[in-house]
């Protein structure tokens, strides 16, 4: 497994300390990673379905759930621990917004982002404001516009974009999380930055 992938010494060592059956380990190792997971799923709860669940539900049955299969993953280890606790869920997520959005034919995509995240992903993309928008544009309407353009990428170029961005993920573990070849991740999420600053320099943001 390339050390990309890997996860660092301390979570090996509660890995191993698990599947000898330490079971304070366990949560630890749990512990160590939900705060971050937590942050994902919060990212990822679309508009529509933001009053009827939230990132708690989600991390709660993604926790049980992943507890469950625990010793499957510890005779397995497919991935690193994070990736598949990471990828449990967003599967857990999916199956809430399926559930929820079941009857409706157009879901608005528009994703919860942060102000603080929208307005870091513009830096990442080294897109300023001109006098002329910085004079128009306050920075919570900013932000409200990189929602709104992110909004317009397919839903996996959106999902490449903010793995690698937010989720901080190299583009072989996206590859593994998604189950995509390392060739199509890479290029879509160079498609995604592009297409994404289109959009915010047609919305009236300039490179």
């Amino acid at each position: 497994m390339p050390s990309t992938w890997s996860d660092s010494e301390e979570t090996q060592t509660l890995i191993e300390l698990t599947a000898q059956g330490d079971e304070a380990a366990a949560e630890q190792l749990f512990a160590r990673h939900l705060p971050m997971v937590k942050t994902s799923v919060r990212r990822r709860i679309r508009t529509p379905v933001q009053s009827r669940f939230d990132d708690s539900d989600v991390l709660q049955e993604a926790h049980a759930l992943a507890h469950r299969q625990l010793n499957d993953f510890l005779a397995r280890r497919p991935m690193p621990f994070r990736l598949w606790l990471l990828k449990t869920a967003h599967q857990r997520l999916l199956d809430y917004e399926r559930a929820h959005l079941r009857a409706r034919r157009s879901v608005h995509r528009e994703l919860p982002l942060p102000d603080q995240s929208s307005m870091a992903l513009i830096g990442h993309l080294h897109i300023a404001t001109t006098p002329t928008a910085s004079a128009i544009l306050q920075q919570r309407e900013q932000a409200q516009l990189v929602r709104r353009c992110l909004a317009l990428l397919s839903e996996l170029d959106r999902e490449i974009l903010l793995l690698r961005v937010f989720d901080g993920l190299k583009n072989p573990e996206v590859s593994v999380l998604l189950e995509l070849p390392p060739a199509t991740t890479k290029k879509r999420f160079t498609r995604a930055l592009l297409r994404l600053k289109g959009h915010l320099r047609q919305a009236g943001l300039s490179e």
